[in-house]
């Protein structure tokens, strides 16, 4: 087990216009790159707000879940329920594998040593990083894998992002895009709308796990804290939207992931 909820302040003494600014900001970050900047949430948590590192998971894990369930309606809008009906093979092989490592992953989180925790995180936040810079810098084409080996490719794909997922408290947005558009052959906008569908039972699993844990109490005492943050990300994200364009991928992309790097080496030493 874990000493995280030994080492978490039982309640954020934090100003409410400080958390919902905050939330705002990592919300406008992740609607102008089009994710929902849990990847940049985590690290707040940790270093701005003085959650310790299970703590931060689990709170970032909710906030995630709002933010997808408020989203998915919003895609609809662009991709019809119908379209993503038709694809509904790619989100059974992905959840195939991405269930069972949300388990598995939120499994981990909870057994792990606090020090070893924030070393993961920081490795995570990487991986994050480099996606970022994959995503959005390379021209995704397609596997053309026969479906023998795309299926298990899916399944194995899918444990590895809920695992991901559920240690960092992600929807794991930035791993399911170029996952759906390489080994399945989607557009990025369909690519996007699958991506939530997968991520929103993957987050329910995760959080399943983490309450049989004594650390999801962090959840019940800040619970005020979550709802003021998350409002403050769904503002910013309809901000980040409209900005979208505004600034160009070529110098925004590269911050971002700077910002994150910055970020894990912080974690690791915090670690």
């Amino acid at each position: 087990m874990t000493t995280d909820q030994t080492l978490a302040p039982l309640r954020s003494t934090h100003s409410m216009p400080v958390v919902f600014g905050a939330g705002a900001a990592i919300g406008v970050l992740g609607g102008m790159i089009g994710l929902g900047g849990a990847e940049f949430r985590l690290p707040l948590l940790i270093s701005l707000f003085g959650f310790a590192a299970l703590s931060a998971v689990i709170l970032n894990k909710a906030m995630s879940l709002v933010v997808v369930l408020t989203a998915l309606p919003a895609r609809l809008a662009a991709v019809s329920a119908s379209e993503l009906a038709a694809h509904w093979p790619v989100a059974v092989n992905l959840l195939a594998g991405s269930l069972l490592g949300a388990w598995a992953g939120a499994s981990w989180a909870v057994r792990m040593r606090s020090s070893t925790l924030y070393k993961v995180l920081a490795a995570l936040m990487v991986l994050m990083a480099a996606a970022l810079l994959f995503t959005h810098f390379s021209t995704l084409g397609t596997l053309d894998l026969p479906l023998g080996a795309q299926v298990p490719l899916g399944v194995a794909a899918g444990f590895g992002i809920g695992v991901v997922a559920a240690i960092m408290g992600v929807a794991g947005g930035e791993l399911l895009i170029p996952t759906i558009v390489l080994l399945f052959g989607q557009n990025i906008k369909t690519a996007g709308s699958l991506s939530l569908l997968v991520s929103l039972p993957t987050m329910l699993v995760a959080f399943a796990r983490y309450s049989r844990d004594g650390s999801f109490a962090v959840l019940g005492t800040n619970r005020h804290f979550a709802l003021v943050m998350v409002a403050g990300s769904i503002t910013g994200a309809v901000l980040g939207g409209l900005l979208l364009g505004v600034f160009p991928d070529v110098v925004l992309i590269p911050a971002l992931a700077a910002i994150l790097l910055v970020s894990a080496v912080k974690l690791a030493q915090h670690g």
